[in-house]
């Protein structure tokens, strides 16, 4: 019992080490976490990369290269801790190893709050949105020269040969208050995000709008989820599964925006367009599908058979095709009376619109008649 429990503690204790150095434990569990984990990560991006690429018509926007470069930033700082763990590289090779997982910090991180940044714009509209995308632009800017930076010196000094005790423990304090800017930074996206889908569920009367809303809404509360979750390992000091747990977090949570960021475009139709909502959707579900509104051409107060529904019992097949005949027959009648209202527009006077609409009607009714 008390060879286990002292096994067990050093485990714990040595998810702590690699700051410095590669992992020296004897644990095989972490060391096929740390296998696990980063493959898994590197894994899902190129299975994103796959999607990204076979799905974009034009490879360009801010959306699609926040996508692309995020997701190649997770590889190298993949690469990077699988290389410094398992003490791949020894010697001056060793740096390379702290180079990769240093440049693909920056695009994971960063990038993936440009990711959410980039697609900001479509639910948040009018002068307050204006505001909120610039203010969320400057947070990003501000965080990556702030955070990034001085953590990337302390990590450069904190695995030179010779590392003095102050950047080990300045990178210690660093590494939490990066990481609580970055978690706050995403809080805030995020919380625009739910903040922004819950005022158009209040308001959506679409069923395709509301599952989407929900859809964004779940994403952000998982990748709100997520974030604390690597809070709570760095907070514990528990260095290693912080860092192999945070790029396969990030690949999950990119792929998750990729599924659902990129339908937000069907219900808005640019930058200062809003979601479809309240009277947008009172005109019917086949406004939002882009099928004409036969209101706008036909008059339908001149039609005698029920156009508005989409089913009918079954019949004949010649009663059907009858049906059809006067069906078609009554739209294009109200099409002529409609048209014909409007004398300014035809270019007729008004006493030969009569006689004119009479032999149309005549004729169509032949036609039809006859089949």
């Amino acid at each position: 019992m008390s060879s286990n429990s002292t096994s067990s503690s050093s485990s714990v204790s040595s998810a702590g080490e690699g700051i410095t150095g590669g992992y020296e434990g004897d644990s095989l569990t972490i060391k096929v976490l740390i296998a696990f984990f980063l493959g898994l990560s590197m894994y899902n991006v190129v299975e994103l990369q796959i999607l990204i690429f076979g799905t974009f018509n034009k490879f360009k926007g801010l959306y699609f290269w926040s996508l692309v470069i995020s997701g190649w930033g997770i590889i190298p700082y993949a690469l990077g801790f699988l290389f410094k763990y398992f003490s791949v590289l020894t010697g001056g090779a060793r740096w390379f190893s702290i180079f990769l997982l240093s440049i693909g910090w920056y695009p994971m991180v960063t990038g993936q709050a440009v990711v959410l940044w980039s697609r900001l714009h479509l639910i948040v509209t009018g002068e307050k949105g204006d505001k909120i995308l610039k203010y969320t632009k400057w947070m990003i800017i501000v965080n990556a020269i702030v955070l990034h930076i001085p953590t990337t010196v302390l990590t450069l000094g904190s695995n030179a040969d010779t590392h003095p005790p102050a950047f080990v423990n300045g990178y210690n304090v660093m590494e939490k208050v990066q990481m609580c800017g970055f978690f706050l930074q995403e809080i805030i996206l995020s919380s625009i995000y739910i903040a922004e889908t819950i005022r158009i569920l209040r308001t959506s009367i679409q069923d395709s709008t509301k599952r989407l809303m929900y859809q964004l809404m779940a994403i952000n509360v998982l990748i709100i989820a997520m974030d604390l979750g690597l809070l709570g390992l760095e907070c514990a000091s528990l260095y290693i599964f912080e860092t192999i747990t945070k790029p396969t977090f990030y690949s999950i949570k990119l792929k998750l925006e990729f599924a659902i960021l990129g339908k937000l475009v069907h219900f808005v139709g640019g930058k200062k367009s809003s979601v479809p909502f309240a009277d947008e959707e009172k005109r019917g579900s086949s406004a939002m599908n882009g099928d004409a509104d036969i209101s706008e051409f036909v008059d339908l107060t001149k039609v005698k058979s029920d156009v508005t529904r989409t089913s009918q019992p079954k019949r004949s097949s010649t009663r059907n095709r009858a049906d059809s005949r006067d069906l078609d027959l009554d739209l294009e009648i109200a099409r002529l009376e409609h048209v014909d209202t409007l004398p300014s527009q035809s270019g007729m006077r008004n006493g030969d619109i009569a006689p004119t609409r009479q032999r149309k009607f005549e004729t169509l009714e032949k036609n039809y008649r006859d089949g």
